[in-house]
């Protein structure tokens, strides 16, 4: 019996020395699986953690906020170990959820948005809807280049990084112009219908992050057909009604002072421009991404500025809008609007162009058209107005509205877009005389 006894003994002092070198190997496991963590925390965190004068962030880690570097997160990130281990992940973002992969071959972090939104300040609230977009990123030291592709349309880019700032040169070959559309094909009824001709292509320079953004697009050979434009050519404009007989029969010429005065105030290129004007679309684009959209309107009352809020829209591009778009600010309905703008030069020409935008334009309230206009504020025909009268009423076209509640209360509307209007005026007169002195010179 006390054999047995001892023998347990023996056992139990066995098994609790196995079980005390268990433990404190478990131990050992756990402190240095535990101090592997936090030196990978701390190195990680160091590695990410902003110096001071970089470009930074923060972000909620838990209950905490912790301030990174934002280049040292996009080189972590694009270092070939670090991309392997992050196939598979799926990270929220503006656009939409980012599928994040890994191409072995090309050894390059891939990045898969479906769907994708991009939005931007100067073009409304409504976000630019695209099915999926693609990109890849690839790092040579402080290097990057990619690609970035959405339907058939393919882009190429490169990036210089740096501690304070990521330079992007983005270069889109010429591509054809029904490719980009396409892009919209649920959006844009008029696709069902239009044949587009052309190409287009791209190269931009943006800056972060202080989203400085250059960008030089390029248009050739657009032609559409297919939208019923030319039906227009004879469109009786409404608001005329309730006018004196004489006044709705009144036509304006394309020479009129308040034409003349629209086209300074509107677009000055209307009789270059086939239907848009790229110039001022790398004008618009410029100004509107260096501002944000509450500043616009006091950069429209400031004068010139005002091209840019407008969004250069053409006056072609205006009367789609006026007649089959809407007001909705949106990317959408710009391009639907070239898509009328393109074809209505061909099949309506300037003159035609010109009547259904004076016919049609909104002057205020429940005001539209240039008679209609006329007769509320001056109480005269349109043919009749001075060239003051005028210069007035083209510059209450940018915000009609608003200059409509601002002449009830004051009496006037802002002087300084005025001013740049009749400006404006002079100058296409002076143009339009030295014209005809050659001409006369030629003959």
């Amino acid at each position: 019996m006390n054999r047995t006894i001892l023998s347990l003994s023996t056992v139990a002092r066995r098994a609790l020395r196995t079980l005390h070198r268990l433990a404190y190997w478990v131990g050992v496991a756990t402190a240095s699986t535990v101090g592997a963590a936090l030196v990978l925390f701390f190195v990680a965190r160091a590695a990410i953690r902003p110096a001071p004068g970089a470009w930074a962030t923060t972000v909620q880690v838990g209950p905490a906020t912790v301030d990174i570097g934002v280049a040292s997160l996009i080189w972590l990130g694009t270092t070939p170990w670090v991309a392997q281990r992050l196939e598979g992940h799926t990270l929220p973002s503006p656009a939409g959820p980012l599928r994040l992969g890994w191409d072995a071959k090309a050894r390059a972090l891939t990045l898969h948005c479906q769907p994708c939104s991009l939005r931007n300040t100067s073009w409304g609230d409504a976000a630019l809807r695209l099915p999926a977009v693609d990109a890849t990123v690839r790092r040579s030291g402080m290097l990057l280049q990619g690609t970035v592709a959405a339907g058939a349309v393919a882009a190429t880019w490169h990036g210089q990084l740096s501690h304070t700032s990521l330079l992007l040169d983005i270069d889109l070959p010429d591509t054809p112009v029904r490719d980009g559309y396409a892009l919209f094909a649920d959006a844009m009824p008029e696709l069902a219908t239009a044949q587009i001709e052309g190409t287009f292509a791209l190269r931009a320079t943006l800056s972060l992050p202080s989203r400085t953004l250059t960008v030089e697009p390029r248009l050739v050979g657009m032609a559409v057909q297919g939208l019923g434009t030319d039906q227009w050519a004879n469109a009786q404009s409404t608001c005329s009604r309730g006018l004196p007989l004489r006044a709705q029969k009144v036509a304006l010429g394309t020479n009129s002072l308040l034409a003349r005065a629209v086209i300074a105030a509107e677009d000055r290129r209307f009789f270059e421009h086939t239907g848009y004007d790229l110039i001022e679309v790398v004008h618009a684009l410029r100004s509107n991404n260096q501002r944000p959209v509450q500043a616009m309107q006091a950069a429209a009352d400031a004068g010139p500025g005002a091209v840019s809020v407008r969004g250069a829209s053409t006056l072609s591009q205006q009367v789609a809008k006026l007649l089959v778009t809407g007001g909705e600010r949106s990317p959408v309905r710009k391009l639907r609007e070239l898509l009328y703008a393109v074809e209505m030069e061909q099949t309506l020409g300037k003159a035609r162009i010109l009547r259904l935008y004076l016919d049609n334009a909104p002057w205020g309230a429940t005001v539209c058209g240039a008679q209609a206009a006329a007769h509320t504020y001056f109480a005269k025909r349109a043919d009749q107005l001075t060239k003051d009268e005028a210069v007035w009423l083209a510059a209450m076209l940018h915000n009609p509205a608003m200059e409509a509640r601002r002449w009830a209360a004051t009496g006037q509307i802002n002087v300084r877009r005025a001013q740049w209007v009749a400006s404006g005026l002079r100058l296409a007169s002076g143009t339009r005389a030295r014209r005809s002195s050659i001409y006369k010179e030629v003959r």
